[in-house]
């Protein structure tokens, strides 16, 4: 048998794992699906925003405007400041913050970091708008993308642009800065010049090359195995231009691959309003075009006015297209589809003859459903070919649909909120439901908060300079909006296309001078949530595993347990279960991990979350059974595995079949070889689980080898498992203790 004690390296990987339950915003959009939805948000329900329960609770000033959606990482040391949950924001005029994302009380009033790229005395400042003749962006352009956060390096990469006056001469820059996540500090190798150069007919023949002055980046970033990508676009269609993505080693900085979807003709920008592109699990990259040449049907490069998809297993390469049979008359009258970028949708919405579909649309209104797997190219008469095209749908997109429980949420310029179900692969062709507010230009990009298929609320930023949230089933109904109670909740100014973040009980919005945080307000009297801490699971639990308990005020500040047996007190707060004080790993003001005293009997119980002087926080009801198994999830909904190899499994990291995977879970229930709530349970000799345990992959049984406590570690359990004969690639992994189920998690084999 194999165990994690064993492994050198793999430690602080599984030691993590208790601490990983709160959810992180690490990209555009929550992930590279682009389908905007959070689906562990367990503290904002439908019951509890409104204007009596949720408003703004604090503002942190910022020096510019924020077009990047706010990014959030939980748990993070910050050098001589302690822990914190932290929102990262990035500014037109240069500069990247990263705040405290539960207070700006004391020292959380100011930044926990903050980094400016100019240096007027050198003569680096940004670059006004008059200089690139575009006023889409005004006064100032410096960051406007998505920034995007590698939690593994602890790195965030972010684009600037500057410019740069000597002797009276200027130039301008675009340049990928690698910084670190707790100081803000430059990593090694950065920043790193953009420059680029692409076979194609450039001036006299030859490649066309990037010239910085003439693109702003505007999509957001993607990071996907391992590579940095950056896509560009121009400044109000100005000039010779081309739609550019460019990619660099995460680590390294260095430029790897590059593609250019008009080197033989001009345009096809890539801006989609801020959208970044989007990726599959195997490493398919989506982008979608602006006005601009089109000859692939002759067999030429060109792909302006298209949805794109590149292959990235070796460098980008065009693994197919898809080009409306009016694409001249959308170049013509500037009505390109590249005005919004796509959402993957889950299997769910298809069917088996089109499992893998993206929606999308443009400034024409047209909605197109297309199949992943074959985008259909072009032909000339009509868009028959693709799975499906609905024209006069919406009124023109900016930004981005989202996807929800089988319906896909669009947000037009001039037009209302409208949801249209999709299942079986189609779509409805006119909306279940819409808001009764319509929104002016450039309309909203929505933004889903759900608990799985439950309490799905829609967040987005009016034009209006409004913050508003509908019943994700019923638009009509909306449950807040921040002009509501104006002295209190006003949002101050709007930034278009932005997009909220709605992560751990908070939203977070960029305006043009401050990032706005709203939330449950102290007193709302807002009850607890508790759930599994790995599966997110509400309201079950066993003895002696690791729930997250979601309220608002919980703790003082931020803090983790240091060491073995955990504490039943950090930052002021403290858990009870019936009459049981809970072991803690980690508190916060908006979530609490503990672990449940292996000594609470099954059946009703109550946790209740105290203040150290005794006042009671709050509390919710929980069923405690033998057995409540949860996987702990790493990389989206890939298992927390490690492979005979010690590699952690993954689809660039897959285990053979035959050999065996080492999984983590929480909730296997009691042991033999018993021992006391919160401590590391022993490698020598073992405690196994008493429930019997059961698993599969792929659909076919596994061997269970081993299931335990996981040696050196409190409350969490790992199982050893024989990868069975499987197809190679990702199958879907279960685990089974006294024939109680856990949630389903991804396992990567060959």
């Amino acid at each position: 048998m194999i165990f994690a004690s064993s492994w050198a390296g793999r430690i602080a990987f599984i030691l993590a794992l208790p601490l990983a339950a709160q959810v992180n915003v690490l990209t555009w959009q929550y992930d590279n699906s682009r389908a905007g939805a959070n689906l562990n948000e367990t503290i904002l329900t439908p019951a509890t925003v409104n204007q009596q329960q949720f408003g703004k609770l604090f503002s942190h000033p910022v020096d510019g405007y924020v077009y990047a959606q706010p990014l959030y990482l939980a748990g993070i040391t910050i050098p001589a400041s302690g822990i914190h949950n932290i929102v990262y924001v990035a500014t037109e005029h240069d500069s990247a913050y990263a705040f405290d994302a539960d207070s700006n009380a004391g020292s959380n009033a100011n930044p926990l970091w903050h980094v400016n790229f100019l240096n007027a005395a050198a003569g680096v400042t940004t670059v006004p708008a008059f200089d690139v003749g575009c006023s889409q962006i005004e006064p100032e352009l410096g960051i406007t993308s998505t920034p995007v956060i590698d939690p593994a390096s602890g790195t965030l990469y972010v684009v600037a642009m500057t410019k740069e006056t000597s002797g009276g001469a200027a130039s301008y820059v675009q340049r990928l800065h690698a910084l670190d996540l707790t100081t803000g500090a430059e990593k090694s190798s950065s920043p790193v010049v953009v420059q680029a150069s692409f076979p194609g007919n450039g001036e006299g023949g030859s490649s066309v090359v990037f010239a910085a002055k003439n693109y702003k980046q505007r999509p957001g970033l993607l990071l996907l195995n391992g590579i940095v990508y950056t896509a560009w676009s121009s400044h109000c269609d100005i000039g010779t231009y081309h739609g550019w993505l460019i990619g660099y080693d995460a680590h390294s900085l260095q430029q790897v691959t590059i593609y250019n979807n008009t080197p033989n003709g001009n345009e096809g920008s890539f801006w989609a309003s801020g959208a970044a592109p989007a990726a599959d699990a195997s490493g398919n990259i989506y982008l979608v075009a602006g006005n601009g040449t089109f000859d692939a049907p002759s067999g030429g490069p060109d792909l302006g006015e298209s949805y794109i998809k590149l292959s990235s297993a070796n460098g980008l390469a065009v693994a197919d297209y898809f080009t409306p049979f009016n694409f001249g008359g959308l170049n013509r009258q500037d009505l390109d589809v590249g005005s919004s970028g796509v959402a993957l949708l889950p299997d769910e919405a298809g069917n088996s003859a089109h499992p893998h579909l993206m929606v999308g649309a443009g400034k024409e209104g047209r909605i197109y459903l297309l199949d992943r797997d074959n985008l259909g190219k072009w032909q000339s008469a009509s868009d028959s070919q693709i799975v499906q095209s609905v024209p006069n749908a919406i009124e023109g997109l900016f930004g981005n649909p989202a996807y929800f429980n089988k319906t896909v949420y669009f947000c037009g310029s001039g037009d209302n909120l409208k949801a249209f179900p999709v299942s079986n692969a189609t779509m409805a062709t006119t909306p279940a439901s819409k808001s009764q507010v319509g929104f002016g230009f450039p309309g909203c990009v929505p933004a889903i908060s759900a608990n799985g298929a439950s309490n799905g609320i829609l967040w987005v930023l009016d034009p209006a300079g409004v913050l508003r949230a509908y019943d994700a089933t019923k638009l009509e109904t909306e449950l807040y909006d921040s002009n509501q109670n104006r002295t209190r909740d006003t949002l101050g100014s709007y930034v278009k296309f932005s997009v909220p973040t709605i992560v751990n009980g908070k939203v977070y919005a960029g305006t043009q001078n401050s990032l706005a945080v709203f939330g449950l307000l102290p007193g709302a009297g807002a009850s607890l949530s508790v759930t599994n801490a790995a599966s997110g699971q509400q309201n079950f639990a066993a003895p002696g595993s690791i729930v997250s308990i979601y309220g608002s005020g919980l703790a003082q500040s931020t803090a983790t347990a240091s060491a073995y047996p955990l504490p039943t007190t950090l930052a002021g707060a403290a858990v009870m279960v019936n009459t049981l004080t809970a072991p803690l790993f980690l508190v916060s003001p908006g979530q609490i991990n503990a672990q449940i005293p292996f000594e609470t009997l099954p059946g009703a119980a109550t946790v209740t979350v105290k203040s150290t002087a005794g006042n009671v926080v709050g509390s919710a009801g929980l069923t405690i059974q033998n057995a409540a198994p949860g996987l702990f999830l790493e990389d989206g909904n890939h298992a927390a595995a490690i492979n005979q190899d010690g590699t952690i499994n993954a689809t660039g990291q897959p285990a053979a079949a035959g050999s065996v995977i080492a999984v983590y879970l929480t909730g296997l229930g009691t042991v033999s070889n018993a021992l006391a709530t919160g401590s590391a349970a022993p490698s020598s000799p073992l405690s196994p689980v008493t429930a019997s345990v059961t698993a599969s992959i792929g659909g076919q049984a596994a061997q269970v080898l081993f299931a335990g406590l996981a040696p050196g570690f409190a409350g969490l359990y790992q199982v050893n498992i024989l990868v069975p004969q499987v197809p190679s690639g990702d199958s879907t992994l279960q685990v089974s203790a006294g024939n109680v189920s856990s949630n389903s998690a991804i396992i990567s084999v060959h």
